[in-house]
């Protein structure tokens, strides 16, 4: 049966993208048919977490743990994006690879070894968002298998794009109070990127 609901299209990031850190009433009980920017994390109103590339992944876990988040992005020192880590890179297969490439041991394993790098993230645009329903970004959840969908504006004034929000699932989920079953197409953003190109 068609979804009444349509996919957004993902764009990629530009390197030097920034999170907007400016705190935000989140509506707990939601529709499908509710404007999107409802289940949207906003960081203009709540500051996102974040950690460095040298964290170990024992630290980025605990961190994760503590903050009560599954993703953390990654910035430099002049905070720019350069990648997002999820608990799933954490707690994956990833550090065993890392190992078995390089040698060594858990505790050398760091955030930069295994987080997705900022040019193999896709995002949403604000623009498409605002003119969303929540429907739409769990379909685009489902037929893309994420778990989380970064949201990007630009500045129009110095035309920097920044990380404007984050669709969680697990968020959506305690809003709609129902599952949200993802597809297995795209596990991680590198298929997701695969996914998109041959779309």
């Amino acid at each position: 049966m068609a979804s009444q609901y349509k996919n957004l299209s993902y764009n990629t990031l530009v390197r030097g993208t920034k999170i907007n850190r400016r705190a935000q009433n989140r509506q707990t009980r939601v529709s499908m048919n509710n404007p999107a920017t409802i289940v949207m994390t906003d960081f203009s109103q709540i500051s996102p977490f974040s950690i460095e590339p040298t964290a170990s992944i024992d630290e980025t876990n605990a961190k994760m743990i503590a903050c009560g988040v599954r993703l953390l992005f990654v910035l430099d020192n002049s905070d720019g994006l350069i990648g997002l880590i999820t608990a799933f890179d954490v707690l994956g297969e990833k550090p065993v690879q890392i190992i078995q490439e390089r040698g060594g041991k858990r505790e050398d394993v760091m955030a930069k070894d295994i987080m997705t790098p900022h040019d193999n993230l896709q995002a949403l645009q604000m623009s498409d968002v605002a003119n969303a329903c929540v429907g739409d970004i769990v379909e685009t959840m489902k037929t893309f298998g994420r778990q989380h969908i970064l949201v990007v504006e630009k500045d129009p004034a110095n035309g920097t794009e920044y990380i404007q929000g984050l669709f969680s699932s697990s968020q959506i989920e305690r809003q709609l109070h129902m599952n949200i079953e993802l597809s297995s197409r795209a596990a991680n953003f590198a298929d997701l990127e695969k996914a998109l190109r041959s779309a």
